[in-house]
């Protein structure tokens, strides 16, 4: 009997949905036990939040906070690779501010002797995001400092995603982010976001690692793209992403001094929060970071995901918070207008068909 290609796809996002309920009821029965959470995460990640009015100065203090930990991380590592959200060249508000940088860099300098490169793979022309947000401005600023646009380094390693039919497509990863002699800091925003709810250290590494054409080529193509697929396609894709690159994250600083609300993550407005945060598992980061926006936490898809494939910690719960209290700084940042159609990730998929082969087991017959 010839099959439809609707039909294969459905059956087949069936079957997806089967394994997937089977492995969160997995998961589930490990969490219960003490001995399987134990093997999973040893020791309890700490997450830095720092209230102030200098935004250098608690980007800072937040890795001050945490140095213990970032020098186990840094140990061995030839060089830093500092992650900037590049997004506009044109709106300060939703890119890394210049003063987060230096704060990085304040704190990287007395511990770090080696060459430090601020790398990014900006959405549109990175050397603009460089030249208008006065990244430049720091290199006579510290030794062995340089800026790459990872778009015209043009090196990758692959990876595959799921494209909106559920198949396998192939995009391109900056290979300096992979690079296991680099220690990889994410300098992220507390943002608001169109599509997966929020931005923070997270999606700055994932959507920030794929590359695009650099300006004068004769082909333009654009990685990104591929991650944008569908509602769920998408925060899955960014869980793989995560997947590969977590291995060589060193350090997550996410600086809220400014975040922004509405329609971010390019053109919301802008939220005083005066705080930052830092810790070396992102994951940790990140939900320290939504606790601070009053964002519910089983909203975003792609951080949930990668709770539960075990890149970091995402319950508040086993998280060792240091600094200021959360009740202290919290605000609760208005969400993207799309917001009701971002969450459609969490519901059930629509129009399946019946389960391959159900017929023929309820009629008494089984397939082995």
């Amino acid at each position: 009997m010839s099959i439809s290609r609707r039909q294969f796809l459905g059956t087949a996002g069936t079957g997806l949905l089967l394994a997937e309920s089977q492995f969160l009821q997995a998961r589930r029965a490990s969490a219960m036990s003490p001995l399987a959470e134990v093997a999973i995460n040893p020791s309890r990640p700490k997450v830095a939040l720092i209230q102030g009015q200098e935004r250098r100065k608690i980007v800072h203090d937040a890795l001050a906070a945490i140095d213990e930990q970032i020098k186990a991380k840094l140990a061995g590592k030839k060089y830093v690779v500092i992650k900037p959200n590049g997004l506009s060249a044109e709106n300060p508000l939703a890119s890394t501010n210049a003063d987060a940088l230096r704060g990085i860099l304040d704190y990287m300098t007395p511990r770090f002797r080696g060459p430090v490169v601020i790398a990014e793979s900006s959405a549109g022309d990175t050397l603009e995001v460089f030249e208008n947000h006065h990244y430049k401005r720091l290199l006579p600023e510290y030794a062995k400092l340089s800026l790459v646009d990872l778009n015209r380094e043009a090196k990758y390693r692959t990876l595959p995603l799921i494209d909106f039919d559920l198949h396998v497509t192939q995009v391109r990863l900056a290979a300096r982010l992979l690079d296991p002699e680099a220690f990889v800091i994410g300098a992220a925003i507390l943002k608001t976001h169109n599509t997966v709810v929020a931005t923070l250290s997270v999606k700055n590494m994932v959507l920030g690692a794929p590359l695009h054409s650099a300006p004068g080529e004769t082909t333009e193509w654009n990685d990104k793209r591929k991650f944008h697929v569908g509602i769920r396609q998408t925060h899955y894709n960014m869980m793989l992403a995560a997947q590969k690159l977590q291995p060589n994250w060193g350090v997550a600083v996410v600086d809220g001094f400014e975040g922004m609300e509405g329609e971010g993550p390019g053109s919301g407005t802008a939220v005083p929060s005066r705080l930052a945060i830092a810790s070396t598992d992102y994951i940790a980061a990140d939900r320290v970071a939504l606790e601070t926006m009053g964002i519910n936490p089983a909203w975003v898809g792609y951080l949930t995901y990668c709770g539960q494939v075990g890149l970091g910690e995402y319950e508040m719960g086993k998280i060792d918070l240091v600094g200021a209290k959360l009740a202290s700084v919290k605000r609760n940042y208005r969400l993207h207008p799309d917001i009701q159609r971002e969450l459609k990730w969490m519901g059930p998929m629509e129009g399946l068909p019946p389960i391959l082969g159900e017929s023929r087991q309820t009629s008494g017959t089984t397939s082995a």
